[in-house]
Formats: structure tokens, C-alpha cells, sequence
């Protein structure tokens, strides 16, 4: 089944079906590698992509329930208001170790910033409660949120 769905301002026609995960749809047929893949139940937050602004696994989001809300990815992370002070902050402070969770870990900040400019501790811990680092850099990215929030 074909589906005409925006992806970083684009349109695109995807012919699959249409419980095919986002993620895939992605990947594997719009070759934009930099959302990953972790757990696949919504779990890790390594897919997290932004539908209409908000932030979503797109592990468990099937390409049917998308219809014309836009979609924006780690690859437009720049085009965001908060993209490239959170791109300078992760830069800055070192943020990833192996790196393998950070474009779900910098979606999720960037939808935080974006609803709450200057957030608490609290505040970044709970929007960022379901993105999991095996490498344990928490408090690193909560430090460069802060960074990012001053710079906004």
C-alpha cells in the first residue's frame, strides 16, 4: 500500500504495509540510518523521532498512523530552534561514550526544551526517563541540557 508521509520538511511516497513500523520505513527504505534500532517495544528510546513536534518510538508507531502529521529525525536535529545548541552542548561536554543511543537521547531533549525552556532537574529526568544509556552518561546529558537551555 502506498503511503505519502513528510519526513524533515519532505514528502515521500512509501510503498509498504501499513503496520509496517516507522523505524523501518526509515531505515530500510528511505535510508536515513541515523534513528536506531534498540528493543523494538518502546523501551530504549533509540528511535525516538518527533511526530508534529512530539517526541515518539518509532519502533511501535506503525507508517499508517503517521496520515500527514510531519516527522523530523536525528538528521534535521540542526533545523530545530534548539537543535544546534544541543548539538553544541553534547559536543562541548563530551556527551556520548559509544554513541549508539544519543539521536533518540538528543529527540527527546529537544522536544523537552522545546515545552519547557528551562528545565529543572526533575523536569529532565522525566522527559528523559524512557531513553536508556548502557554506557551510563546520564549525567552528562542531563549537564548538557542545561548547557543547551542557557543557550537558547
Amino acid at each position: 500500500m502506498a503511503f505519502d508521509i513528510t519526513i524533515n520538511g519532505a514528502r515521500h511516497q512509501v510503498d509498504v504495509d501499513g503496520d509496517t513500523p516507522l523505524l523501518w520505513v526509515l531505515r530500510d527504505v528511505l535510508g536515513m540510518t541515523g534513528t536506531k534500532f534498540g528493543c523494538g517495544a518502546a523501551l530504549c528510546g533509540a528511535c525516538t523521532v518527533h511526530m508534529d513536534g512530539q517526541p515518539i518510538r518509532s519502533c511501535i508507531t506503525p507508517v499508517e498512523a503517521v496520515g500527514e502529521a510531519p516527522i523530523t529525525t536525528i538528521e534535521a536535529l540542526e533545523t530545530l530552534p534548539v537543535g544546534p545548541a544541543l548539538q553544541a552542548a553534547w559536543v562541548a561536554l563530551d556527551v556520548p561514550q559509544c554513541g549508539y543511543c544519543q539521536s533518540g537521547q538528543l529527540m527527546s531533549a529537544a522536544a523537552l526544551l522545546t515545552e519547557t525552556p528551562k528545565p529543572s532537574d526533575a523536569e529532565i529526568d522525566g522527559a528523559m526517563s524512557g531513553n536508556v544509556c548502557r554506557c551510563g552518561t546520564y549525567p552528562r546529558i542531563r549537564a548538557a541540557i542545561h548547557r543547551a537551555a542557557g543557550a537558547v
